[in-house]
């Protein structure tokens, strides 16, 4: 991780990395409340990246799920952690709606440890049995407060009851209205 850090050129942490990384990293359940372009990326990333440590060979299920808002998102945070992946095998894969659903399939098919994805397109696979959740580790949900805004909160109610019961969960958002609570 040491590496990776250095080759993006982070330095110092920023006061959520700082607060969430230790706490993620012990597998507490986390929330982030920091406005965007504060760091949160990282503060998620990192901890998955060190607790997923090596890629489980032959394991075709993520041990990982990010929830964002946006396919714009999902490209943005899936590149973070290609970078910050730097030197392991880890394997992640962003799926959103406006790209061809076979591509993604047959992504999710050779296996990610790590599945970076808008509610739809996730429920979408789902149901289709093309994403399993059973081998889950960690889901984060990145920007709830939008997710909340633009509607998707029964279907992420939806995808968290597909998840383990026995999992860590990682929350953030600029804002914590009572719903996302």
């Amino acid at each position: 991780m040491l590496a990776a850090l250095a080759s993006v050129a982070y330095e110092m942490p920023t006061p959520v990395q700082a607060g969430i990384i230790p706490r993620a990293l012990a597998g507490v359940d986390v929330l982030g409340q920091a406005r965007t372009g504060t760091g949160k990326t990282a503060a998620f990333a990192i901890p998955i990246l060190e607790r997923l440590d090596e890629p489980l060979r032959g394991q075709p299920q993520p041990r990982a799920l990010v929830l964002v808002p946006t396919r714009e998102l999902a490209v943005q945070v899936r590149d973070e952690i290609e970078r910050l992946s730097h030197g392991r095998k880890i394997r992640s894969a962003a799926v959103y709606g406006g790209k061809p659903l076979r591509s993604q399939i047959d992504r999710l098919q050779k296996g990610c440890d790590i599945v970076i994805g808008t509610p739809g397109r996730i429920l979408d696979h789902l149901g289709r049995g093309t994403l399993q959740l059973d081998k889950l580790l960690i889901a984060v949900l990145d920007e709830a407060d939008r997710m909340l805004d633009m509607g998707f909160l029964p279907d992420v109610r939806r995808i968290v009851g597909e998840c383990p019961r026995q999992r860590q969960t990682s929350l953030f958002s600029a804002t914590v209205p009572p719903e996302i609570e």
